[in-house]
Protein backbone atom coordinates (compact mmCIF):
# COMPACT_ATOMS: atom_id res chain seq x y z
CA UNK A 1 0.00 0.00 0.00
CA UNK A 2 1.10 3.44 -0.90
CA UNK A 3 0.63 6.22 1.83
CA UNK A 4 0.71 9.56 2.04
CA UNK A 5 1.93 11.76 5.02
CA UNK A 6 1.55 15.73 5.95
CA UNK A 7 4.62 16.27 7.76
CA UNK A 8 4.26 19.82 7.67
CA UNK A 9 4.55 19.84 11.75
CA UNK A 10 7.84 17.74 12.02
CA UNK A 11 10.49 20.42 12.24
CA UNK A 12 13.62 19.95 14.25
CA UNK A 13 13.56 21.48 17.84
CA UNK A 14 9.83 22.49 17.13
CA UNK A 15 7.86 20.03 17.87
CA UNK A 16 4.77 20.69 19.64
CA UNK A 17 1.59 18.44 20.76
CA UNK A 18 0.88 17.87 17.47
CA UNK A 19 4.62 17.28 16.34
CA UNK A 20 4.93 14.90 19.06
CA UNK A 21 2.01 13.04 18.28
CA UNK A 22 2.88 13.11 14.30
CA UNK A 23 6.83 11.96 15.45
CA UNK A 24 5.90 9.48 17.86
CA UNK A 25 3.31 7.60 16.07
CA UNK A 26 4.34 8.15 12.25
CA UNK A 27 8.39 6.62 13.71
CA UNK A 28 6.74 3.20 14.88
CA UNK A 29 4.23 3.25 11.95
CA UNK A 30 6.94 3.10 9.13
CA UNK A 31 9.44 0.61 11.05
CA UNK A 32 6.75 -1.72 12.42
CA UNK A 33 5.24 -1.81 8.63
CA UNK A 34 7.80 -2.05 5.81
CA UNK A 35 5.96 -4.08 3.60
CA UNK A 36 4.09 0.03 3.06
CA UNK A 37 5.21 2.94 1.17
CA UNK A 38 5.07 6.06 2.67
CA UNK A 39 5.81 9.86 0.89
CA UNK A 40 6.46 12.09 4.05
CA UNK A 41 5.04 15.90 2.49
CA UNK A 42 6.78 18.57 4.04
CA UNK A 43 6.80 22.44 3.81
CA UNK A 44 10.02 23.52 4.01
CA UNK A 45 13.49 21.33 4.13
CA UNK A 46 13.66 18.15 6.44
CA UNK A 47 15.82 17.13 9.28
CA UNK A 48 16.95 13.80 8.22
CA UNK A 49 15.87 12.24 11.72
CA UNK A 50 12.13 12.35 10.50
CA UNK A 51 12.93 10.01 7.98
CA UNK A 52 12.61 6.97 10.15
CA UNK A 53 13.06 4.19 7.86
CA UNK A 54 13.79 2.95 4.16
CA UNK A 55 10.37 2.67 3.19
CA UNK A 56 9.98 6.73 3.63
CA UNK A 57 10.31 8.72 0.12
CA UNK A 58 10.45 12.82 1.47
CA UNK A 59 8.66 15.57 -0.75
CA UNK A 60 8.92 18.71 -0.38
CA UNK A 61 6.51 21.03 -1.82
CA UNK A 62 5.65 24.73 -1.37
CA UNK A 63 4.70 27.73 0.27
CA UNK A 64 5.53 26.89 3.85
CA UNK A 65 1.78 26.77 5.47
CA UNK A 66 2.05 28.59 8.46
CA UNK A 67 -0.87 31.11 7.49
CA UNK A 68 -4.61 30.54 6.67
CA UNK A 69 -3.85 32.01 3.10
CA UNK A 70 -1.12 29.68 2.43
CA UNK A 71 -2.84 26.91 4.24
CA UNK A 72 -5.23 27.65 1.35
CA UNK A 73 -2.60 27.28 -1.24
CA UNK A 74 -0.96 24.49 0.20
CA UNK A 75 -3.56 21.85 0.82
CA UNK A 76 -6.23 22.71 -2.39
CA UNK A 77 -3.41 23.09 -4.57
CA UNK A 78 0.08 22.34 -3.85
CA UNK A 79 -1.15 18.87 -1.83
CA UNK A 80 -3.76 18.08 -4.44
CA UNK A 81 -0.99 18.22 -7.04
CA UNK A 82 0.93 15.98 -5.14
CA UNK A 83 -1.39 13.61 -4.85
CA UNK A 84 -2.10 13.11 -8.20
CA UNK A 85 1.16 12.48 -9.30
CA UNK A 86 1.93 9.96 -6.16
CA UNK A 87 -1.58 8.43 -6.62
CA UNK A 88 -1.47 6.76 -2.97
CA UNK A 89 -4.15 4.78 -1.51
CA UNK A 90 -4.42 6.60 1.74
CA UNK A 91 -3.67 10.16 3.09
CA UNK A 92 -3.58 11.01 6.55
CA UNK A 93 -2.83 14.24 7.77
CA UNK A 94 -1.71 14.14 11.65
CA UNK A 95 -2.59 17.89 12.10
CA UNK A 96 -6.53 17.34 11.05
CA UNK A 97 -5.88 19.57 7.52
CA UNK A 98 -6.79 17.91 4.73
CA UNK A 99 -7.58 18.67 0.79
CA UNK A 100 -11.24 19.16 -0.16
CA UNK A 101 -10.07 19.11 -3.62
CA UNK A 102 -8.25 16.09 -3.80
CA UNK A 103 -10.28 12.55 -4.56
CA UNK A 104 -7.61 10.25 -2.14
CA UNK A 105 -9.11 8.63 0.52
CA UNK A 106 -8.08 10.46 3.83
CA UNK A 107 -7.59 10.15 7.45
CA UNK A 108 -7.68 13.52 9.42
CA UNK A 109 -6.40 13.51 12.82
CA UNK A 110 -8.82 15.98 14.46
CA UNK A 111 -6.91 16.81 18.16
CA UNK A 112 -9.89 19.03 19.06
CA UNK A 113 -12.52 21.88 18.05
CA UNK A 114 -11.71 24.42 20.78
CA UNK A 115 -11.68 27.08 17.93
CA UNK A 116 -15.19 26.10 18.24
CA UNK A 117 -16.27 26.99 21.91
CA UNK A 118 -13.43 29.63 22.07
CA UNK A 119 -12.74 31.26 18.73
CA UNK A 120 -11.87 34.79 20.58
CA UNK A 121 -8.30 33.33 21.86
CA UNK A 122 -7.44 32.76 18.14
CA UNK A 123 -6.51 35.70 15.55
CA UNK A 124 -9.09 36.46 13.09
CA UNK A 125 -8.18 35.45 10.33
CA UNK A 126 -7.20 31.49 12.24
CA UNK A 127 -10.09 31.14 13.72
CA UNK A 128 -11.84 32.34 10.61
CA UNK A 129 -10.28 29.52 8.62
CA UNK A 130 -10.60 27.06 11.33
CA UNK A 131 -14.41 27.39 11.72
CA UNK A 132 -15.25 27.26 7.93
CA UNK A 133 -12.89 24.46 7.10
CA UNK A 134 -12.91 22.11 10.09
CA UNK A 135 -16.07 21.43 9.74
CA UNK A 136 -15.65 20.62 5.51
CA UNK A 137 -12.88 18.71 6.20
CA UNK A 138 -13.94 16.49 9.01
CA UNK A 139 -16.79 15.15 6.57
CA UNK A 140 -14.27 14.84 3.70
CA UNK A 141 -12.54 12.62 6.02
CA UNK A 142 -12.99 8.80 5.44
CA UNK A 143 -12.32 8.47 8.49
CA UNK A 144 -11.31 10.27 11.99
CA UNK A 145 -8.83 9.77 14.54
CA UNK A 146 -8.87 11.96 17.55
CA UNK A 147 -7.57 12.02 20.86
CA UNK A 148 -10.19 11.53 23.44
CA UNK A 149 -13.93 10.37 24.22
CA UNK A 150 -14.80 13.51 24.91
CA UNK A 151 -13.05 15.40 21.47
CA UNK A 152 -14.98 12.31 20.01
CA UNK A 153 -18.06 13.13 20.99
CA UNK A 154 -17.07 17.06 20.52
CA UNK A 155 -16.47 16.48 17.25
CA UNK A 156 -19.44 14.51 16.41
CA UNK A 157 -21.89 16.96 18.50
CA UNK A 158 -20.76 19.73 16.96
CA UNK A 159 -20.40 18.82 13.01
CA UNK A 160 -22.62 16.16 12.95
CA UNK A 161 -20.73 13.24 12.74
CA UNK A 162 -21.32 9.45 12.98
CA UNK A 163 -19.25 8.90 16.12
CA UNK A 164 -18.92 5.43 14.47
CA UNK A 165 -16.54 7.04 11.95
CA UNK A 166 -14.61 8.56 14.93
CA UNK A 167 -11.70 6.46 16.39
CA UNK A 168 -10.20 7.40 19.89
CA UNK A 169 -6.37 7.39 19.39
CA UNK A 170 -5.21 8.51 23.04
CA UNK A 171 -1.52 10.42 23.33
CA UNK A 172 1.50 8.60 24.87
CA UNK A 173 4.75 9.95 26.84
CA UNK A 174 8.06 9.60 25.53
CA UNK A 175 10.43 7.05 27.12
CA UNK A 176 12.72 10.42 28.88
CA UNK A 177 9.96 10.94 31.23
CA UNK A 178 10.76 8.95 34.05
CA UNK A 179 11.24 9.48 37.86
CA UNK A 180 14.55 11.84 38.95
CA UNK A 181 16.54 10.63 41.68
CA UNK A 182 16.52 12.94 44.84
CA UNK A 183 20.28 14.08 44.14
CA UNK A 184 19.19 15.19 40.30
CA UNK A 185 16.17 17.16 41.95
CA UNK A 186 18.26 19.07 43.83
CA UNK A 187 20.62 19.90 40.77
CA UNK A 188 17.58 21.11 38.97
CA UNK A 189 16.39 23.19 41.27
CA UNK A 190 20.11 24.59 42.01
CA UNK A 191 19.45 25.74 38.13
CA UNK A 192 16.43 27.06 37.98
CA UNK A 193 15.41 28.23 41.35
CA UNK A 194 18.01 28.89 43.65
CA UNK A 195 17.25 25.49 45.52
CA UNK A 196 13.49 26.31 45.88
CA UNK A 197 10.89 24.18 45.46
CA UNK A 198 8.38 25.15 42.97
CA UNK A 199 5.48 24.19 41.02
CA UNK A 200 5.37 23.75 37.15
CA UNK A 201 3.08 25.23 34.44
CA UNK A 202 4.02 23.84 30.74
CA UNK A 203 2.46 24.71 27.35
CA UNK A 204 2.13 27.55 25.12
CA UNK A 205 1.32 30.65 26.51
CA UNK A 206 -2.33 31.79 25.62
CA UNK A 207 -5.39 32.88 27.09
CA UNK A 208 -7.07 29.15 27.17
CA UNK A 209 -4.17 27.75 29.13
CA UNK A 210 -5.37 30.19 32.08
CA UNK A 211 -1.98 31.90 33.00
CA UNK A 212 -4.08 34.56 34.68
CA UNK A 213 -5.99 32.09 37.27
CA UNK A 214 -3.05 29.88 37.77
CA UNK A 215 -1.18 33.66 38.68
CA UNK A 216 -4.14 34.39 40.91
CA UNK A 217 -4.15 31.43 42.49
CA UNK A 218 -0.18 31.20 43.12
CA UNK A 219 -0.44 35.12 44.46
CA UNK A 220 -3.25 34.10 47.26
CA UNK A 221 -1.04 30.56 47.60
CA UNK A 222 1.97 32.91 48.36
CA UNK A 223 -0.25 34.98 50.71
CA UNK A 224 -1.61 31.95 53.32
CA UNK A 225 1.37 29.58 53.21
CA UNK A 226 4.51 31.19 53.80
CA UNK A 227 7.50 29.76 52.22
CA UNK A 228 10.29 30.18 49.11
CA UNK A 229 7.98 28.00 46.64
CA UNK A 230 8.30 29.32 43.05
CA UNK A 231 6.09 29.00 39.85
CA UNK A 232 7.60 28.28 37.00
CA UNK A 233 6.44 28.69 33.44
CA UNK A 234 7.76 26.59 30.67
CA UNK A 235 6.13 27.56 26.74
CA UNK A 236 6.19 30.38 24.43
CA UNK A 237 4.53 33.84 25.03
CA UNK A 238 2.51 33.12 21.41
CA UNK A 239 -0.60 35.17 22.35
CA UNK A 240 0.84 36.92 25.47
CA UNK A 241 -2.18 39.66 26.39
CA UNK A 242 -2.49 42.96 27.84
CA UNK A 243 -4.74 41.22 31.20
CA UNK A 244 -2.37 38.70 31.31
CA UNK A 245 0.34 41.66 31.29
CA UNK A 246 -1.53 43.32 33.41
CA UNK A 247 -2.53 40.79 36.33
CA UNK A 248 1.29 39.59 36.49
CA UNK A 249 2.37 43.16 37.33
CA UNK A 250 -0.25 43.43 40.03
CA UNK A 251 1.21 40.73 41.48
CA UNK A 252 2.70 41.27 44.69
CA UNK A 253 4.98 37.72 44.76
CA UNK A 254 5.91 38.05 40.91
CA UNK A 255 9.30 37.97 41.54
CA UNK A 256 8.58 33.89 42.72
CA UNK A 257 7.56 33.44 39.36
CA UNK A 258 10.41 32.27 36.51
CA UNK A 259 9.42 32.64 33.03
CA UNK A 260 11.99 29.68 31.67
CA UNK A 261 10.75 30.08 27.73
CA UNK A 262 10.20 26.67 25.93
CA UNK A 263 12.76 24.01 26.54
CA UNK A 264 14.05 20.90 24.81
CA UNK A 265 13.21 17.79 25.81
CA UNK A 266 16.43 16.59 27.71
CA UNK A 267 15.60 19.55 29.79
CA UNK A 268 11.86 19.46 29.67
CA UNK A 269 12.11 16.19 31.67
CA UNK A 270 14.14 17.16 34.00
CA UNK A 271 12.49 20.35 35.39
CA UNK A 272 8.77 18.36 35.37
CA UNK A 273 10.84 15.74 37.12
CA UNK A 274 11.84 18.19 40.20
CA UNK A 275 8.45 19.88 40.41
CA UNK A 276 6.31 19.76 44.15
CA UNK A 277 3.35 19.39 41.06
CA UNK A 278 2.06 20.13 37.59
CA UNK A 279 -0.31 22.93 37.53
CA UNK A 280 -2.34 22.17 34.38
CA UNK A 281 -5.56 23.77 34.46
CA UNK A 282 -6.24 24.62 31.39
CA UNK A 283 -9.77 25.66 30.14
CA UNK A 284 -9.97 23.39 27.45
CA UNK A 285 -8.03 20.82 26.18
CA UNK A 286 -8.54 17.46 23.68
CA UNK A 287 -6.19 15.65 25.51
CA UNK A 288 -3.34 17.64 27.54
CA UNK A 289 0.16 14.99 27.24
CA UNK A 290 1.92 16.39 29.95
CA UNK A 291 -0.75 15.27 32.67
CA UNK A 292 0.51 12.14 31.25
CA UNK A 293 4.12 13.40 30.94
CA UNK A 294 3.99 14.37 34.89
CA UNK A 295 2.63 10.83 36.05
CA UNK A 296 5.89 8.94 33.68
CA UNK A 297 8.05 11.90 36.36
CA UNK A 298 6.37 10.80 39.21
CA UNK A 299 5.55 14.06 39.69
CA UNK A 300 1.78 14.96 41.47
CA UNK A 301 -1.14 16.67 38.58
CA UNK A 302 -3.32 19.51 39.65
CA UNK A 303 -5.81 19.56 36.72
CA UNK A 304 -8.90 20.44 35.43
CA UNK A 305 -12.67 19.69 35.70
CA UNK A 306 -13.71 20.03 32.74
CA UNK A 307 -13.05 18.97 28.79
CA UNK A 308 -10.86 16.02 28.32
CA UNK A 309 -8.39 16.67 31.71
CA UNK A 310 -10.58 14.50 34.00
CA UNK A 311 -11.15 11.52 31.62
CA UNK A 312 -7.20 11.40 31.32
CA UNK A 313 -6.36 11.75 34.65
CA UNK A 314 -8.66 9.44 36.36
CA UNK A 315 -7.95 9.34 40.48
CA UNK A 316 -4.28 10.45 39.31
CA UNK A 317 -4.59 14.09 40.09
CA UNK A 318 -6.06 17.01 42.23
CA UNK A 319 -8.78 17.91 40.40
CA UNK A 320 -10.55 21.89 40.57
CA UNK A 321 -12.58 24.31 38.92
CA UNK A 322 -9.74 26.34 36.24
CA UNK A 323 -12.55 29.72 36.81
CA UNK A 324 -11.76 29.47 40.67
CA UNK A 325 -8.24 30.54 41.69
CA UNK A 326 -9.45 29.62 45.03
CA UNK A 327 -9.34 26.12 44.00
CA UNK A 328 -6.72 26.02 42.19
CA UNK A 329 -5.14 27.63 45.32
CA UNK A 330 -6.52 24.78 47.82
CA UNK A 331 -4.85 22.34 45.40
CA UNK A 332 -1.50 23.94 45.99
CA UNK A 333 -1.81 24.00 49.25
CA UNK A 334 -2.70 20.14 49.90
CA UNK A 335 0.71 19.86 47.68
CA UNK A 336 2.62 21.81 49.81
CA UNK A 337 1.49 20.99 53.03
CA UNK A 338 1.03 17.25 53.45
CA UNK A 339 3.40 14.92 51.89
CA UNK A 340 1.00 11.97 51.98
CA UNK A 341 -1.40 13.75 49.19
CA UNK A 342 1.73 13.77 47.04
CA UNK A 343 2.56 10.07 47.95
CA UNK A 344 -0.69 9.12 46.65
CA UNK A 345 -0.82 10.74 43.84
CA UNK A 346 2.31 9.54 42.61
CA UNK A 347 1.04 5.81 43.57
CA UNK A 348 -2.17 6.09 41.61
CA UNK A 349 -0.30 8.10 38.32
CA UNK A 350 1.73 4.62 38.46
CA UNK A 351 -1.23 2.74 37.72
CA UNK A 352 -2.93 5.40 35.04
CA UNK A 353 0.16 5.94 33.22
CA UNK A 354 0.13 2.46 31.85
CA UNK A 355 -2.83 3.47 30.18
CA UNK A 356 -0.91 5.72 28.01
CA UNK A 357 2.25 4.73 25.57
CA UNK A 358 2.57 6.00 21.80
CA UNK A 359 2.99 2.48 21.05
CA UNK A 360 -0.90 1.95 21.88
CA UNK A 361 -1.19 5.12 19.91
CA UNK A 362 0.66 3.95 16.88
CA UNK A 363 -1.57 1.01 16.65
CA UNK A 364 -4.60 2.45 17.12
CA UNK A 365 -3.66 4.84 14.77
CA UNK A 366 -2.72 2.03 12.32
CA UNK A 367 -5.65 0.24 12.83
CA UNK A 368 -7.93 3.79 12.31
CA UNK A 369 -5.76 4.07 8.48
CA UNK A 370 -6.66 0.25 8.03
CA UNK A 371 -9.99 1.08 8.76
CA UNK A 372 -10.33 3.71 5.57
CA UNK A 373 -8.25 1.48 3.23
CA UNK A 374 -10.52 -1.54 3.38
CA UNK A 375 -13.89 1.23 3.23
CA UNK A 376 -15.75 1.79 0.19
Amino acid sequence: MRIAVNTRLLIKNKLDGIGWFSYETLKRITQQHPEHEFYFIFDRQYSSEFIFSENIKPVIIGPPARHPFLYLIWFEYSINRVLKKIKPDIFLSPDGFVSLSSMVKTVSVIHDINFEHLPEHLPFYTRTYYRFFFRRFARKSKRIATVSEFSKKDIADCYKINPDKIDVVYNGSNEIYIPLFEVEKKAVREKYTDNSPYFIFISSIQPRKNLINLFRAFEIFKEEYSSDIKLLIIGEKRWWTKEMNSVFDEMKHKNDVIFCGWLLPNELKNVLGAALALTYVSYFEGFGIPIVEAMYCDTPVITSNCTSMPEIAGDAALIVDPFSPESICSAMLKIAKDKNVSADLIKKGQIRRQEFSWQKSADLLWNCVMKAASSR
